[in-house]
C-alpha cells in the first residue's frame, strides 16, 4: 500500500516590493553615485584623499546595490536598465519609471554639489562654477581630458558599457555565488572608469552624464547625446547576446506576470530560489493530496508493499519470503529518505 510521507512545508517566496519602493530605491542609488562618487572627484585632493575617483565611483555603486539592490535590482543607470530589459532580466513595464527615477536622483545629487560649490567665496561669478562642472562632465574633442576625437569616445563608451552590463548579467545569474554581486559590480565599474577616464571622463551612465551637463556650459550639453547613444548601444548589444544564448530559466521571473527584476533576487537573502519554491510547491500539493509519487523508487517500494513484507512507517524491512533473508540486512529507511529521493528526482 502507499504510505503518506510527511515533509516540511514548502518555502514561500517573499513578496515582491512595490513599484514605488523600486523607484525610490533607484533614485537613492543614483543620488549616492553622483553625490558620493562625483563629490570625491570634485573636492578631493590627490595628496590628501585616500580614495581615487574611479574607486570612489565603484564603491558608491557597490554600497548602493548592497543597500537597496534587493528592492529594485540596483541599476542606477538607464543603460543598465535597458540592457537588462533586453536580456529578459527586467520587466519592460519598469523601464520608463526606472529611467525617470535615475535621472531625478542623479540631478538632485549633483544639485547639492553645485549648491555647495557656490558657497565658496573664492569662485566669484557663476561662470566659474559652470567651468568646474564642465570639467566634471563627459566629453570628446576639446572636452576630452586627452583630446580624443568623437570616434574614440564612442568606441570606448560602447565597449566599456557592454563589458559592464556583461559583468552584471554574469554575477547576478542564478548559478553565480550569492552575495558577490554588489562588490563584483562595483569593482568592475571602478576598473572600467579608470580605463576610459582619459578618453571621455568615463560616463558608462547617461544619468551621470546628464546630471553634470545640466550645470555645465553649453558645450557639454551639446555633446550629451553621445553619452546617451554609446552606453545604451553597448548595453543593448550585451543584452541581445545574453537573450540569445542565456538560460531560459533566467528570464521567467521578469517576464511572467508580476513586475519583477531578477537582479534584485541576486542581492536579496531569501535562502530560496524561484525554481526551488516551484518544485517544493508541486511536491507539497502531491503529498497533501495523498497521490502516489511516480518515480522508480516508489514503484519498487509499491512492489515490496504488495507482498506485505515492508513497513515504511516503522523503518524496518523484512525478507521477501521465508528462507530468502540476506546476511547483509538493508539499512532502515525513513520518511526523510523517501522525501529526499523525491526532491532529487524532481531536480
Amino acid at each position: 500500500m502507499t504510505t503518506g510521507i510527511a515533509v516540511p512545508p514548502a518555502a514561500v517566496k517573499p513578496a515582491e516590493f512595490g513599484v514605488v519602493a523600486k523607484l525610490v530605491a533607484e533614485a537613492f542609488g543614483t543620488f549616492l553615485l553622483t553625490f558620493g562618487g562625483l563629490g570625491v572627484a570634485l573636492f578631493s585632493n590627490p595628496s590628501s584623499a585616500p580614495i581615487p575617483t574611479p574607486f570612489a565611483v565603484g564603491l558608491s555603486i557597490a554600497v548602493g546595490i548592497a543597500a537597496v539592490g534587493h528592492i529594485s535590482g540596483g541599476h542606477f543607470n538607464p543603460a543598465v536598465t535597458l540592457g537588462l530589459a533586453v536580456a529578459g532580466r527586467t520587466n519592460w513595464r519598469l523601464v520608463p519609471g526606472y529611467i525617470a527615477s535615475q535621472l531625478v536622483g542623479g540631478v538632485v545629487g549633483t544639485l547639492l554639489l553645485w549648491v555647495t560649490v557656490r558657497t565658496l567665496p573664492s569662485l566669484g561669478s557663476g561662470n566659474n562654477v559652470q567651468t568646474i562642472f564642465t570639467q566634471l562632465s563627459n566629453g570628446v574633442d576639446d572636452l576630452s581630458p586627452s583630446k580624443f576625437p568623437m570616434a574614440g569616445g564612442l568606441i570606448a563608451e560602447i565597449i566599456a558599457t557592454a563589458a559592464f552590463v556583461a559583468i552584471i548579467l554574469f554575477v547576478t545569474s542564478k548559478r553565480a555565488v550569492k552575495g558577490m554581486a554588489p562588490w563584483a559590480i562595483g569593482l568592475g565599474l571602478a576598473v572600467l572608469v579608470q580605463a576610459i577616464a582619459p578618453i571621455t571622463n568615463a560616463s558608462l551612465n547617461p544619468a551621470r552624464s546628464t546630471a553634470t551637463a545640466v550645470f555645465a556650459e553649453g558645450s557639454a550639453i551639446g555633446q550629451l547625446w553621445i553619452f546617451w547613444a554609446a552606453p545604451i548601444l553597448g548595453a543593448v548589444i550585451t543584452g541581445l547576446i545574453f537573450r540569445g544564448f542565456g538560460s531560459p530559466d533566467e528570464l521567467h521571473s521578469a517576464t511572467a506576470g508580476g513586475v519583477a527584476d531578477i537582479t534584485a533576487e541576486a542581492t536579496r537573502d531569501d535562502g530560496v530560489r524561484v525554481s526551488e519554491v516551484a518544485d517544493a510547491g508541486v511536491a507539497g500539493a502531491e503529498l497533501a493530496g495523498g497521490k502516489p509519487l511516480a518515480s522508480d523508487a516508489s514503484a519498487d517500494s509499491d512492489a515490496v508493499d504488495a507482498s506485505g513484507d515492508e513497513t515504511i512507517g516503522t523503518g524496518t524491512i523484512a525478507a521477501a519470503g521465508p528462507g530468502t533473508a540476506s546476511e547483509d540486512t538493508a539499512p532502515a529507511r525513513t520518511a526523510d529518505d523517501d522525501a529526499r529521493d523525491f526532491f532529487d528526482k524532481k531536480r
